[in-house]
């Protein structure tokens, strides 16, 4: 009984039995079971971790394609014309932009729009009928860029704000080319360009320069702003030196109008042709170098020449010409900044054309010249504000000299005249600028007077 007692009866050992075989069989399947939770958890994270490395190396791809336009995109050294190289530093070295600049700026978009405009006032000393406001220019430029090479720039001019029969303004194309950069120092334009003389005639929106008023130099020597329909090959090497050279369309001699002060006010600019019907039977060259190398200095030089007879009866047998060279230099130290320009120019073949027109109010000159040098120091400057003063001094003559003539039937050289501008420039940002001067004429007093200019461009 006892016995029986500790031993289990048949049925207990059963049921025993069955429970052990349970649980060791439970075991592994809830261990197996663990397992394959773990292995499906394993299994998501490492998609996951591979959708973040996909997601990675595509926002890598992205940066670097964009990284790549931007630098494809990005205008070369040689963007803008020889003449206008270092231009950065021609009005104020803190705020002026320049073109390329501005154009670097706006050339990740395929068209983009440009201009500039200035509003003069003018007040005579003697004579204050003369006294005149105006919105002196207002320009607007359209570009295009077709792809990483090749690109359209355009501008439209309009002067004086009304143009009509009746009142004295212009509209014009003031340039319409494409420009195709074929390396880092190679590029070229064909079309209607500015030839790269001077300073001022590739450089002339108002926030670019100082004075109400352009110079007389570079509008009356150098005509403002002379263009010309036709090629050029310009760039820039490695070591400072940009070359510009072209050819294009040239002066008419046929449209010299004896009986007019015009051709005394600006030789050349009284023929030029702008590309407006222009005669082109004689073309024109040009040739222009700059240098830059030396920090805050510029210095170059230009020749612009061609024949102006058109193959027109003008009066004589001979193939007359023009020459016009000009010489450069600018240099900038900090606020100061020191200025200087010489130009030359003058008509060969002429003396029977004068002689057919002896007595005439304007004969054609032999030679033309004028010079200036100018200083300005940038005094106060404060966040976008700059306030530079400045004082230029010029002299020149368009009728310097004449070609020989009988006795008693040669023209008269003319005097030289001397022209004291002084003024300021007041930068309410670097694209807007407020102006003020007096310009005191040695010989012209009548013209004599105080200025007052709004400047603007934008890109």
């Amino acid at each position: 009984m006892a016995l029986n007692l500790l031993l289990p009866s048949s049925r207990h050992r059963v049921l025993a039995a069955c429970a052990l075989s349970l649980f060791t069989t439970a075991l592994p399947a809830a261990a197996d079971s663990r397992q394959e939770q773990l292995e499906q958890k394993v299994d998501a994270l490492a998609k996951q971790l591979e959708a973040l490395q996909a997601e990675l190396r595509a926002l890598k791809a992205e940066a670097a394609a964009t990284s790549a336009a931007t630098s494809a995109q990005a205008p070369a050294p040689t963007q803008t014309p020889a003449s206008t190289a270092a231009v950065a530093a021609y009005v104020d070295p803190s705020t002026a932009p320049t073109r390329q600049d501005a154009r670097a700026a706006a050339e990740h978009r395929e068209a983009f729009l440009s201009g500039y405009g200035e509003v003069n006032y003018n007040h005579y000393d003697h004579d204050s009928s003369r006294d005149e406001a105006t919105v002196r220019r207002a320009v607007f430029g359209i570009g295009y860029r077709f792809n990483d090479s090749t690109s359209l720039v355009s501008e439209f001019e309009t002067e004086n704000a009304v143009v009509s029969a009746d009142d004295g303004g212009e509209f014009e194309v003031e340039q319409f080319y494409i420009d195709h950069r074929y390396n880092e120092h190679v590029a070229s334009r064909i079309g209607l360009i500015l030839i790269p003389i001077g300073y001022l005639n590739t450089a002339h929106e108002p926030t670019r320069y100082f004075g109400v008023e352009r110079n007389n130099i570079e509008t009356r020597i150098i005509p403002s702003t002379e263009r010309e329909g036709g090629i050029s090959l310009y760039g820039r090497t490695g070591y400072g030196l940009s070359y510009d050279l072209g050819l294009t369309t040239s002066f008419n001699l046929a449209n010299w109008d004896f009986g007019s002060a015009e051709g005394a006010e600006s030789p050349l600019g009284s023929i030029h042709g702008e590309l407006t019907n222009s005669r082109a039977a004689d073309l024109a060259q040009y040739v222009s170098l700059n240098y830059d190398g030396i920090a805050g200095l510029n210095f170059g030089g230009s020749v612009f020449t061609g024949e102006v007879g058109q193959n027109q009866d003008v009066g004589v047998s001979a193939s007359p010409r023009f020459l016009l060279w000009e010489s450069h230099a600018r240099y900038v130290h900090g606020p100061l900044q020191l200025q200087a320009l010489y130009a030359h120019g003058g008509f060969s073949d002429t003396a029977a054309l004068n002689l057919a027109n002896a007595g005439a109010l304007t004969p054609i000159p032999k030679a033309f010249y004028g010079w200036y040098a100018q200083g300005a120091y940038r005094v106060w400057r404060s966040g976008d504000y700059a306030l530079t003063p400045f004082v230029r001094f010029e002299r020149y003559n368009t009728g310097a000299d004449y070609a020989n003539q009988p006795a008693g039937f040669g023209s008269a050289d003319r005097l030289t005249e001397t022209v004291l501008t002084s003024g300021a420039s007041f930068y309410l940002t670097p694209n807007v600028v407020l102006k003020a001067d007096y310009q005191h004429y040695r010989r012209a007093s009548e013209d004599n007077r105080f200025n007052l200019g709004l400047g603007l461009q934008f890109y």
